[in-house]
């Protein structure tokens, strides 16, 4: 399955930066051990740090009983909080004023320790040998100074106070218990009962600033609510000192006990004053509105308006009650009458408690509905005619006749009874009419007395309950579970720390290298060309002579493109066998029945390699047995001309006509510098015979002229007779019409592209040449890459298969 392209080349890139990180694995080794002993340096200075939790409950004003009840009624005017808000609480825990009280009581702005190698063990609680006080110490300083115990004995030394160190002639030596006078003011050292007189003790006092101390130690404590809707609240405390944590943990819920306490006890004391300050007022009040009452009556003669009124309308009341009674036994005593007048009855039983209340109508009636189930029955198993039957419906006329006198009866006395009633009940209405205005003022005089008797014995219950309350108030909170905690110290986490350490120690060098690689946009390898059509040649690893290196590591100048005699028959260096692996593709892309090939070199910009890669490129030609033939066509550098030391007779006086015998302008023997296995009779070390060299002679000022001249393509068409390939050193493509000039004699280009020089911009141009052909079969050769560390890798889809390094 085919990979797409774009994941093919995030995947080579990946892979790329990771052999990049492998080229540099020294910068990881250097930040690994330079950044991880950073890390094990701070875990092993950092004191252990321990944490310890504390759950505690915060309990309501109902819950802990504080208040009573009822003392909701003073809720709603403000004078008295509902409850305790849990949130609000767990801010007056972390309040610097608790915590002010807490520094204060348990002297924590005094620290003791045992010096250390990394750093100080501080010591606190039933650790100290002994505890120091300062009387004359204001809040605000800061100071420390080193004791050495023994016996009885005490010497002071090193003594720093507000930062700056204090020299004495002498160490102060003082005797336990005693007062000391010294620069941090009077010092009090006192022992503990662990302290032995035989042992010596060296410890570091450190005396902090009281709101340092105080901001140092809040910042520790952390108060969180178990959640929304639950009273529960966990006070969380780290410190060096697991002994130091408990006591701050205890004394602070013990603080802020006593601060509620203290509140609480103001709150009663205000509420008693308002309460007898109101029962003074209500008091005189309500001694008034009697007086006016008494006042009132005796003017006017008036008995007790409000019982003879109370009298009247239960009276009204009552025959309201009796008449609605009468009214509804005589409408049922109607209802009745017609129930029996009516025929289509006859045959009915009566209506039973029909809310007639007359004993007689009533027993009347259930006599005539038994005799009417009796004679029901008989009809059952007989007719009308039966004799039986026929008495009985006599019987039960006499009955209903007898009901219904009895009724009429009952309705004439029901309307006598009711006209009596209409009658009281108006005389009743007479009596309460009358004097309107006089019981109308004493009612509202009595109104406000009631209102003011109500409230004034309310105020009395309230002053007793409140004191009361006062004997009674309880803590705030409820320990629910002690400071509790594991031993294992909580910071600093040393695992985490040293692999953070290890892994910032490979994040630092990867990011710089990316970062490094990221900002490069120069041509670096093959990778960066793979996407242009024309053909590639091969890749030319970089090459630095000792001599080169040693030049530019001084400081010295050096021409890093001065050409270099690296080919050599025999040899399997590393440079020897790229060159092979070029001229092997080289003689692959040429035409095989073609008998010379004329071969230019170019490139976008100077310095990119052609002198270089022309000469060992046409030596590995020339000792394979081809007759090569090299061209310095750069008319204007001739860096080939200067490689074989300046020869005054060249091309450029055979194009100006001052010579016609090219036989003689052809440079055959190369001497070189280096050893070389070819030798002359006399010993000296040449090229192979099979490379000759024309070189530019004098550097003309007219050379573009002198390329346009007939005379250069009579020279090719002479040399083609003679060698094999012709390669012509021509100058950038970029800066002259030179190489255009020539390119129009060349059977094949090589377009030259130095690693670490070319701007990956100018691709897109080198494209753009190749597709309108401006240069006849052009092939691209990679130089002056960096294979890796010495190693040359095959890149032909063997991954970096490696064959040989930079020895022999």
């Amino acid at each position: 399955m085919e990979i797409p392209k774009e994941d093919r080349i995030d995947f080579i890139r990946i892979k790329d930066f990771i052999s990049l990180c492998i080229l540099n694995w020294k910068w990881f080794v250097v930040s690994i051990l330079l950044i991880t002993s950073m890390g094990v340096v701070y875990v092993l200075r950092s004191p252990s740090v321990f944490s310890r939790t504390m759950t505690i409950q915060i309990q309501s004003d109902m819950q802990g009983k504080s208040l009573p009840s009822n003392f909701e009624s003073f809720e709603d005017l403000g004078i008295i909080q509902p409850k305790s808000n849990v949130l609000d609480e767990i801010v007056a825990l972390q309040s610097p004023s608790i915590m002010t009280e807490v520094v204060k009581r348990l002297n924590l702005y005094i620290h003791y320790a045992i010096p250390g190698r990394f750093h100080g063990k501080e010591l606190y609680g039933p650790f100290l040998p002994v505890l120091v006080s300062m009387p004359d110490w204001q809040g605000n300083e800061s100071g420390e100074f080193t004791m050495h115990l023994q016996g009885n004995k005490v010497k002071l030394s090193d003594f720093i106070w507000k930062g700056d160190a204090i020299s004495l002639p002498s160490d102060i030596s003082a005797t336990l218990s005693d007062t000391i006078a010294s620069p941090l003011g009077r010092l009090l050292i006192e022992p503990t009962p662990i302290y032995t007189a035989d042992n010596e003790y060296v410890l570091h006092v450190t005396i902090d600033p009281l709101l340092s101390t105080i901001r140092n130690f809040n910042n520790k404590l952390t108060v969180t609510q178990y959640n929304e809707k639950s009273s529960i609240v966990e006070l969380i405390f780290k410190d060096t000192s697991i002994s130091r944590i408990e006591e701050i943990l205890n004394m602070l819920v013990a603080v802020y006990n006593e601060n509620w306490m203290k509140d609480k006890n103001q709150i009663m004391v205000a509420t008693s004053m308002f309460i007898n300050e109101r029962i003074n007022i209500i008091e005189r009040e309500l001694g008034s509105v009697d007086e006016n009452i008494s006042s009132y009556k005796s003017e006017n003669l008036l008995p007790d308006v409000q019982a003879a009124s109370d009298l009247y309308i239960s009276q009204n009341s009552a025959a309201d009650a009796q008449l609605l009674s009468l009214n509804n036994q005589l409408y049922m005593t109607r209802y009745v009458r017609n129930y029996l007048l009516d025929n289509a009855n006859k045959e009915k039983l009566l209506p039973v408690n029909s809310g007639i209340e007359n004993m007689s109508i009533e027993n009347q009636i259930s006599e005539y509905n038994g005799k009417l189930l009796q004679r029901n029955g008989l009809m059952a198993n007989s007719s009308t005619v039966n004799p039986l039957v026929m008495d009985m419906d006599e019987v039960l006329a006499e009955l209903r006749k007898a009901i219904i006198a009895s009724i009429d009866n009952q309705y004439h006395k029901l309307e006598m009874q009711i006209g009596s009633l209409q009658k009281d009940k108006s005389q009743v209405t007479a009596h309460l009419a009358a004097n309107p205005s006089q019981a109308k003022f004493l009612l509202s005089i009595e109104r406000q007395q009631k209102v003011k008797e109500s409230l004034y014995l309310f105020l009395l219950q309230k002053r007793e309950e409140n004191e009361l309350a006062q004997a009674f108030i309880t803590n705030n909170t409820r320990v629910i579970t002690p400071p509790y905690g594991n031993d294992i110290p909580v910071e600093p986490q040393k695992r985490k720390i040293v692999l953070f350490a290890f892994v910032l120690s490979l994040l630092i060098p990867a990011t710089i290298l990316l970062i490094k690689k990221s900002l490069d946009t120069k041509v670096r390898d093959k990778k960066d060309v793979v996407e242009l059509s024309l053909p590639f040649l091969g890749e030319i690893p970089q090459w630095n002579s000792k001599k080169r290196r040693k030049n530019y590591f001084h400081g010295k100048k050096t021409d890093w493109d001065s050409p270099a005699i690296l080919v050599e028959n025999g040899k399997r260096d590393i440079m020897n066998e790229a060159f092979r692996v070029l001229r092997t593709n080289l003689e692959f892309i040429v035409n095989k029945e073609q008998k010379s090939r004329i071969i230019i070199l170019t490139s976008f910009v100077q310095g990119s390699g052609k002198t270089f890669l022309t000469i060992n490129t046409a030596i590995s030609l020339a000792v394979k047995g081809s007759k090569v033939l090299i061209i310095d066509g750069d008319l204007r550098r001739n860096a080939i001309s200067k490689f074989i030391h300046f020869h005054k007779k060249g091309l450029s006086g055979y194009l100006a006509g001052e010579f016609n015998d090219i036989e003689k302008l052809f440079i055959s023997k190369i001497e070189l510098d280096a050893d070389s296995e070819y030798t002359d009779e006399n010993g000296k070390r040449f090229l192979s015979d099979n490379l000759h060299v024309l070189p530019v002679g004098t550097i003309p000022p007219n050379p573009t002229e002198l390329l346009l001249n007939a005379r250069f393509g009579q020279l090719l068409a002479e040399v083609r007779t003679r060698y094999d390939y012709i390669f012509i050193d021509c100058p950038p493509v970029n800066i002259m019409a030179d190489s255009q000039i020539i390119g129009q004699y060349a059977d094949y280009t090589i377009f030259i592209v130095r690693a670490g020089f070319l701007d990956r911009a100018m691709l897109p141009e080198l494209e753009k040449i190749y597709r309108k052909n401006t240069y006849k079969n052009m092939s691209l050769v990679l130089n002056g890459t960096d294979m890796g560390g010495g190693h040359y890798g095959y890149k032909y889809g063997y991954h970096s298969y490696n064959y040989y390094t930079d020895e022999n």
